[in-house]
């Protein structure tokens, strides 16, 4: 765990410098801790550093000795990029983060790359709404609301089909500090960034969710069109927390506006996901060695493998690397496989994923198979495997 004070609150981040030269920077909602962004981050990773903390009076992190408006988050998040020496960011924010990225928009954009706004609006609620709420979690806790809340984070079929996840987001709400709780709802309930978001000059994505009945697809829509040039895209099978209902959809929706927007090929495409799957230097070392013999080939690949396959948002990046592993060491591909190992790194395949992937292409290719694909990765690992 990192930990860090700031204008005299213990804030609990994690920062993971992969000394890149983009960085996301992550801000979770209401009654939520950074595990939210599990999913997201893991898909992210690759194509930059990563930025996640819980705010004050949520997650681990302490109270501060006053109450907090938006204002007071936004320039704490800046507060703990300087100390972490973030110049500049793309920034996510989901609900009250997404409250604040937009007064960050509009006061700080020079600190900024991009802007992403999830299931959020610059007026969420109205004042009787939330004393109302700010009233009975007073009077009878968080728990007396969670049931209603689960309602409005996650569409149906996420409560039918998902059930432990469900428990897992209903607990993280009920155990949220009520103190850290009840200052973020009257943050919120204080708040009207109607007038200012018109200034937001920076590019701008807004993401709703087609089941949120927090911030309903048509008021995040309508924050888009007044924010000038801002993108607008809805995730329909999820609720007001599409980092945890749809986490891989949600990541290709940053990554095509981050990422892919900027790109005019599939080559191009194919390269980036290349890059972020087997890393600069082994690719710079495929660069250095091609030839006119093998150019048409690099190029098929690159093109077809890298770009219009791995780049694809139905399965993630873990998920395809352990595909790759079963497949390569099945066919007996000895040299990619170990690439692939060794590319575990980028995509977030564990060993404990390799583990399991070699046990099971032992009992449907064969013991030999699985034998000599761990013999590979011993070699590959070293001591890791120990």
């Amino acid at each position: 765990m990192q930990w860090i004070t700031l204008n005299n609150i213990p804030i609990h981040y994690k920062h993971q410098d992969q000394q890149q030269a983009r960085t996301f920077v992550f801000v979770n909602s209401l009654g939520t801790d950074f595990r939210i962004w599990d999913k997201v981050v893991e898909e992210l990773k690759p194509y930059g550093n990563i930025l996640r903390f819980d705010k004050p009076g949520h997650g681990l992190s302490g109270l501060p000795d006053r109450d907090f408006q938006i204002k007071d988050y936004a320039e704490l998040t800046l507060a703990l990029m300087d100390a972490l020496q973030i110049e500049k960011a793309v920034y996510i924010g989901l609900s009250i983060g997404g409250v604040i990225g937009q007064y960050l928009g509009v006061h700080h954009p020079e600190r900024f790359e991009k802007l992403i706004l999830s299931n959020t609006a610059p007026k969420i609620g109205t004042q009787e709404s939330w004393n109302t709420r700010i009233e009975k979690v007073q009077q009878e806790g968080i728990v007396s609301i969670a049931d209603m809340v689960m309602k409005v984070w996650f569409s149906e079929a996420f409560h039918q089909e998902r059930p432990a996840e469900l428990y897992g987001c209903r607990s993280m709400l009920i155990h949220s500090p009520l103190e850290g709780y009840l200052m973020a709802c009257i943050a919120i309930r204080d708040n009207d960034l109607t007038q200012d978001i018109p200034k937001i000059e920076l590019p701008c994505l807004c993401i709703g969710g087609g089941a949120d009945g927090s911030t309903p697809p048509a008021l995040v829509e309508s924050m888009a069109q007044a924010i000038p040039g801002a993108d607008f895209v809805l995730i329909p099978e999820a609720g007001h927390i599409p980092c945890v209902e749809s986490p891989q959809r949600m990541a290709t929706v940053i990554l095509d506006f981050v990422i892919y927007s900027e790109v005019k090929s599939l080559y191009e495409k194919g390269m980036l996901t290349r890059r972020a799957v087997l890393g600069d230097a082994h690719v710079d070392r495929a660069e250095a060695n091609k030839t006119a013999f093998d150019r048409d080939f690099q190029e098929y690949i690159t093109n077809n493998a890298w770009g219009a396959i791995w780049s694809r948002p139905g399965l993630s990046k873990r998920e395809r690397s352990m595909l790759t592993i079963a497949v390569l060491a099945t066919l007996g591909h000895e040299e990619e496989l170990a690439m692939h190992f060794r590319a575990t790194t980028n995509t977030g395949a564990t060993l404990e994923d390799i583990k399991e992937t070699l046990l099971h292409i032992a009992v449907y290719a064969g013991v030999p198979v699985s034998n000599t694909a761990i013999r590979i990765a011993k070699g590959v690992f070293g001591d890791k495997i120990l």
